[in-house]
């Protein structure tokens, strides 16, 4: 495994951290997502043009860059740390990896390109609070119960009678960027009782019966909405026998490392504005941060960050761990965004602060795609760390085998009835005493 970076790699790193550093500042970062986008639509053109940004881990075929998601994520940690809002992590991260994985030559061709190029963002909508569980983050779900089945906070789905495709119904919430996306990957249950089954849809934005309305949230720079679907047309992505849960698993794999690197930006972004801080801040005649309570606490951040960060560049590597460094990345982005509130004193307080900002990123994205102890509850269940020894010697043992070899065995001998010798370490009883009569 060689982990050094690329030039090509290195020099994305650079460009991009050039053009944030000078488009996306702290004023910058609340102004955008004011917007009625949410973000920044002049610099996201911007950042596609130059970069290739939107399609840097498409096929060349498609329009894309043709990279892989180590540069996804290696990009991903320079917008995390300007905290970047964009279409990127929802777009690239989670919706191109589905539609690569399950569309038609047709669908691909079709919708690819205009989202490498930037002229199209989509949004990937799961039924209820259970992103992370349809991703595979926090646990298996064989079945898809999280799609609802129908009911409420689900999503139906019901062929056309007129044979033209299907036809939606139901809500989602918490849609990352939801209002904006020209394009909506919509996972629906399908098929009743007895076929029952999770399928995703594509809905466009100017469908008849979508209804979007952008929700309030605590990290806006994360912006989510509610959709409503009152028999909305959609097109099947793929085919009817797809593996979608399949698909949606693999895509949790990637995009867990994606968050783990953006998370392991915002941290090391925090931690670097904290210690500018405590440089410039005196007290009691000298800076603050030349105090060894408080050198002790920032080398404690620093070893957080560089640990978290070698756990994302080898989840880029290795997607399969994207779990446990996400849940890393994102216990160190909490931790550090904490304290470097509370060493920026009473002013770090305030809520307009900017490291409030960082705070906020690290509360949304937990709730969004943890909590870290599920996380790491189910990377140990997957690597069996907890499972009972005594359970899977028995499930590995042969049957046949076992019942040959008790057959083989000799009978024991069944033990007779006669009383056993004494042992020989046990001393005899006393004579017994003769009673006189005086």
């Amino acid at each position: 495994m060689d982990a050094a970076f690329t030039a090509e790699q290195d020099e994305i790193r650079r460009t991009l951290r050039e053009i944030l550093g000078k488009r996306c500042g702290p004023d910058e970062v609340k102004a955008a997502v004011r917007t009625a986008a949410g973000h920044d639509r002049e610099l996201w053109q911007q950042l596609a043009r130059q970069l290739g940004l939107p399609g840097i881990a498409i096929a060349e075929e498609y329009g894309g860059v043709g990279c892989g998601p180590a540069d996804l994520a290696l990009a991903c940690e320079e917008t995390g740390r300007a905290l970047l809002p964009s279409p990127l992590l929802a777009t690239a991260a989670l919706c191109v990896p589905l539609i690569t994985a399950l569309g038609t030559d047709a669908q691909r061709s079709a919708l690819l390109l205009p989202l490498a190029s930037g002229g199209l963002s989509a949004a990937l909508a799961v039924p209820g609070p259970a992103l992370a569980t349809a991703l595979a983050l926090t646990g298996e779900d064989a079945e898809g119960r999280w799609s609802g089945g129908g009911r409420a906070g689900g999503v139906q789905a019901r062929a056309d009678a007129s044979g033209g495709g299907w036809r939606l119904y139901g809500e989602v919430a918490q849609v990352l960027d939801g209002h904006s996306a020209g394009l909506l990957l919509v996972a629906a249950h399908t098929g009743g009782f007895a076929r029952s089954r999770t399928l995703l849809f594509l809905v466009r934005e100017d469908a008849p019966g979508l209804v979007r309305s952008r929700q309030a949230v605590l990290d806006e720079t994360r912006p989510q909405a509610r959709i409503e679907l009152r028999d909305a047309p959609a097109e099947l992505l793929g085919d009817d026998g797809a593996d979608v849960l399949g698909a949606l698993a693999a895509t949790g794999r990637t995009a867990a490392a994606v968050l783990a690197a953006e998370a392991v930006g915002a941290a090391d972004q925090a931690l670097a504005r904290t210690v500018e801080y405590v440089r410039q801040r005196e007290q009691f005649g000298r800076a603050i941060g030349s105090f060894q309570a408080v050198k002790h606490r920032l080398a404690d951040l620093y070893v957080r960050v560089q640990a978290a960060r070698s756990a994302a560049y080898y989840a880029a590597w290795d997607p399969d761990q994207g779990g446990l460094a996400l849940a890393q990345a994102l216990e160190t982005l909490r931790v550090t965004a904490g304290e470097a509130i509370q060493l920026h004193g009473g002013i770090g307080f305030t809520w307009e602060h900017d490291a409030h900002l960082y705070f906020k990123r690290a509360a949304a994205d937990e709730l969004l795609f943890g909590p870290v102890h599920r996380l790491r509850a189910h990377a140990a269940d997957r690597a069996g760390l907890f499972a009972d020894p005594a359970a899977t010697a028995a499930a590995t043992a042969a049957a046949p085998v076992g019942a040959s070899a008790t057959a083989a065995a000799p009978p024991v001998p069944a033990p007779t009835p006669t009383s056993p010798p004494a042992s020989p370490r046990t001393p005899p009883p006393p004579p017994a005493q003769e009673k006189v009569a005086v």
